[in-house]
């Protein structure tokens, strides 16, 4: 499975959600423009907008690190008025693993698939 299919769950900080909605907007913009391998990036907020979901989907571990690469500062300025905890699912390469090194993250290899 070459796909790498991501969740990340962010917290919010308090008086901190305008700047987080406008963050974000740049994020998207850039994924938007730069961004050749992504497959999906679709934000979800919860009913009082304290926390924030976001569904990724990429064609493999180099779009993925492509992704982190254009997003850069941004996603600095994202994860200093957030918490985020993040999921992986597929096969991620050995190379993707060490750049996501020191985040909160829980992989999730391939069991069965529909396409199997």
């Amino acid at each position: 499975m070459k796909q790498i299919q991501a969740t990340a769950l962010l917290k919010i900080h308090e008086g901190k959600l305008n700047e987080f909605k406008s963050i974000a907007e740049k994020c998207m913009q850039s994924v938007r423009e730069k961004d050749t391998g992504t497959l999906q990036y679709d934000w979800f907020m919860n009913k009082d907008q304290t926390l924030c979901e976001v569904r990724e989907k990429y064609k493999d571990s180099d779009a993925v690190l492509q992704h982190m690469g254009k997003l850069g500062d941004t996603l600095g300025e994202l994860l200093t008025i957030s918490d985020m905890s993040l999921e992986v699912f597929g096969s991620p390469s050995d190379k993707l693993r060490e750049a996501l090194q020191g985040l909160e993250i829980k992989f999730y290899s391939p069991f069965l698939s529909l396409k199997d």
